[in-house]
């Protein structure tokens, strides 16, 4: 006990503000994925060919594309190849490239949750939005993804989760989180190594627990009655 409580003297600052990039990770790449996951649901629904192909391609190239790869290319190509920068500070830059890739690969997931929802939709309300008038965009922001996005919350919290673990991928991006600073702790105090691993899995817990209580009560509760 000892051994550990020194541990929480010599990390625990550091232990907390390195948990506290997962959780900037989590929140930055969440909007992103929604905001563009949406759009590619969209596009697979669209009565446009071109874009529902495009939206199935993306979906089907980066749903299958390891995360690690994708975060990867952000770091050796975009940045050691093509100079891709954005943003002057050195550290800044590679926490918005690990956003990126983050956000381009939890999207297709986000997509695909969303489209799920609106196989939930009776086909009846999309041909009365026609029958009124609506083309397809007003159909699908006033009637189709309001019901959507609610039978969708249950799988939209399961990507929220994955998401708030696979932050830890943006080690391989150079960014400072609780997984490389876990490989240090292992590397200097290897005596209280099975600690350090509870002590990080708890960190998550902590927050992956209340997001499914959560995501199940919202499902619920906002269930579309049929």
């Amino acid at each position: 006990m000892q051994g550990y409580l020194s541990l929480w003297d010599e990390y625990g600052g550091q232990m907390m503000s390195a948990f506290w990039g997962n959780l900037q990770l989590t929140f930055w790449a969440a909007i992103g994925s929604l905001v563009l996951g949406t759009l590619l649901a969209l596009m697979r629904i669209s009565p446009v060919p071109s874009f529902r192909a495009f939206g199935t391609s993306y979906v089907n190239i980066f749903r299958n594309t390891p995360l690690t790869i994708i975060m990867a290319f952000g770091v050796l190509v975009l940045f050691g190849v093509f100079r891709v920068q954005f943003s002057s500070d050195f550290n800044l830059n590679f926490f918005q490239i690990a956003i990126l890739g983050l956000t381009i690969y939890h999207s297709a997931f986000v997509c695909e949750a969303i489209r799920s929802g609106v196989n939930t939709v009776p086909l009846g309300q999309a041909e009365a939005a026609r029958a009124i008038g609506l083309s397809f965009l007003p159909a699908a922001r006033l009637v189709i993804l309001p019901q959507a996005f609610r039978g969708a919350i249950a799988p939209l919290g399961n990507v929220l989760i994955a998401l708030i673990k696979n932050t830890t991928v943006a080690v391989a991006g150079s960014v400072a989180e609780i997984s490389g600073l876990m490989k240090t702790m292992l590397e200097f105090r290897a005596d209280v190594g099975i600690l350090i691993f509870l002590t990080i899995a708890v960190f998550f817990v902590i927050v992956v627990i209340p997001v499914g209580l959560l995501t199940t009560y919202l499902s619920k509760k906002l269930a579309v009655a049929r």
